[in-house]
């Protein structure tokens, strides 16, 4: 695959199958996902893998966080559901951001940050490993915070679950570009 195939292919994988996840090649992808623009070269993030065992207790925060329902019955289906669905997912990476005091240093870093997730996930569609880039409720709890040592003055950029795809969905269609230039000459 050349570089415009595998942007123009790559998806949000959803589902995985069981299969491991070679740990030492993530974090290879990950030093070459770094090589990212960063102004003043801050350098601001911090990653955290999780896996194995370790997956059960953000599985077990999610299980707590999605027991929904009128019944208690329904609760813990629906708890169970969540909890499985963490599980489910072989390794995750959790992306985290020194947030800057400067609000321009800390939009720069951010930038920077969420290209790093761009290039990784390019980088090991290559290798035909999927992901998804999570930010929901979950990962803004103390709870969260505390089980994956997100520290004072860190934001969590994201959760990326990831995985060999079991399932690719289909293109989604984007704009057409031609619409969205302007030329002044």
């Amino acid at each position: 695959m050349n570089l415009e195939e595998i942007i123009r292919g790559r998806r949000s994988i959803q589902l995985y199958q069981d299969k491991e996840v070679d740990i030492t090649l993530l974090k290879q992808l990950l030093g070459t996902a770094i090589w990212v623009p960063n102004h003043k070269m801050t350098q601001p993030w911090r990653f955290v893998f999780v896996y194995g065992k370790g997956k059960e207790k953000i599985a077990e925060l999610n299980r707590r966080s999605s027991a929904k329902g009128t019944t208690e019955e329904e609760k813990k289906r629906s708890g169970e559901k969540a909890y499985q669905k963490m599980m489910g997912v072989p390794v995750y990476l959790m992306v985290l951001l020194e947030e800057n005091p400067d609000l321009k240093t800390r939009q720069e870093d951010y930038a920077a940050t969420s290209c790093i997730i761009q290039n990784f996930s390019l980088l090991a569609w290559e290798k035909e490993i999927g992901l998804i880039w999570k930010t929901g409720p979950l990962t803004t709890t103390e709870a969260f915070r505390n089980v994956i040592g997100a520290q004072k003055g860190e934001k969590v950029v994201g959760m990326l679950q990831i995985g060999y795809p079991a399932k690719v969905p289909k293109p989604r269609p984007r704009v057409d570009i031609h619409n969205r230039i302007e030329e002044i000459y």
